[in-house]
């Protein structure tokens, strides 16, 4: 009897000090002296296109000021080495192991680029879908998350794609009216584009398949990023996507928030991956828990997520 009593008061002894560490952790982070750790806390949450998270505790204007503080973060190259080839099954793409100092991802090389289409949710306003299951609705052999969602609801299910989609040629959202937007995607010659553009634009510029996000980090050849390009500092999950000079479409994708496998890459990093690969065009997309590369049917890069692929509004896709 005496030793159950104990046993409960240990437990509800513990209880309580997690209690109160989930519900004072936020305060301490944001509200704490530790400046370097608000810093990153925020640029994580704040570039995971999330802000939301972080509008109880500090105003746009406090956002604002430690997102342009931490812009000129320059991190030094990290040698990037390619260890395996992966021979598949699909002619035409070709999958690399690559290795940072901190981090470890996947590169997939699509030799033709009009294989590669965009998916979009079935149910957009509804729910999203994993990238498993955006590929499987293309018929695809291959996909990668593509770009960020917006959560009116507070549901976190990937329903609303953010920005300008399009799709086939055929604009199927837009929750900016005509303003302009970073678009990534491919015009009707299969070339990868990026720049600002308006609803309007999308006509005359013959875009088949785009989504919103960015930065861009290479254009025409060459690099275009300064310092973290206001992208947050320190190793994240990342996935990206460029275009070579022949045409040779680039998926890249790096694992993160996984100490014991890798850290993740800086923007800086993902942008020294497509150097590496030669790219003439290359842009960053949404990342974090999103990032997702899948390939016959499988997933087969390592997600950071316990639960698994995250629901999301748009992929980009291999087709056979």
């Amino acid at each position: 009897m005496t030793i159950n009593f104990k046993l409960r008061k240990i437990l509800l002894f513990l209880g309580f000090n997690l209690i109160f560490l989930a519900i004072s952790a936020p305060f301490i982070v944001l509200w704490g002296p530790f400046q370097t750790l608000k810093a990153v806390t925020v640029s994580m949450v704040y570039t995971s296109r999330h802000p939301q998270f972080l509008k109880p505790f500090l105003t746009q204007a406090e956002i604002d000021q430690i997102m342009s503080s931490i812009s000129q973060d320059v991190n030094l190259k990290q040698v990037i080495t390619r260890n395996t080839l992966t021979s598949d099954s699909s002619p035409g793409i070709t999958i690399q192991d690559i290795k940072g100092q901190s981090f470890k991802g996947k590169v997939m090389l699509i030799k033709d680029p009009k294989r590669v289409k965009l998916a979009v949710t079935k149910q957009i306003g509804v729910t999203g879908e994993r990238v498993s299951d955006l590929v499987k609705d293309k018929g695809a052999v291959a996909g990668i998350n593509a770009g960020g969602f917006y959560d009116p609801n507070g549901k976190g299910n990937g329903a609303f794609p953010d920005g300008l989609t399009v799709q086939d040629g055929k604009l199927v959202h837009n929750n900016v009216g005509n303003t302009a937007q970073n678009i990534v995607g491919f015009n009707d010659q299969d070339k990868l584009v990026l720049g600002s553009m308006t609803a309007n634009q999308l006509i005359s510029k013959h875009i088949r398949d785009a989504v919103t996000f960015g930065p861009n980090l290479i254009e025409n050849g060459k690099t275009v990023l300064i310092g973290n390009g206001g992208w947050g500092i320190g190793p994240q999950p990342r996935t990206g996507i460029g275009q070579m000079a022949d045409g040779t479409v680039i998926f890249v994708v790096i694992d993160g928030r996984q100490p014991t496998w890798s850290m993740g890459a800086t923007i800086q990093d993902l942008m020294n991956v497509f150097t590496d690969y030669k790219a003439v065009t290359a842009v960053n997309l949404d990342g974090g828990s999103s990032t997702d590369l899948v390939f016959n049917g499988k997933v087969i890069n390592r997600l950071c997520d316990i639960f698994g692929e995250r629901y999301i509004p748009t992929a980009f896709v291999v087709t056979p």
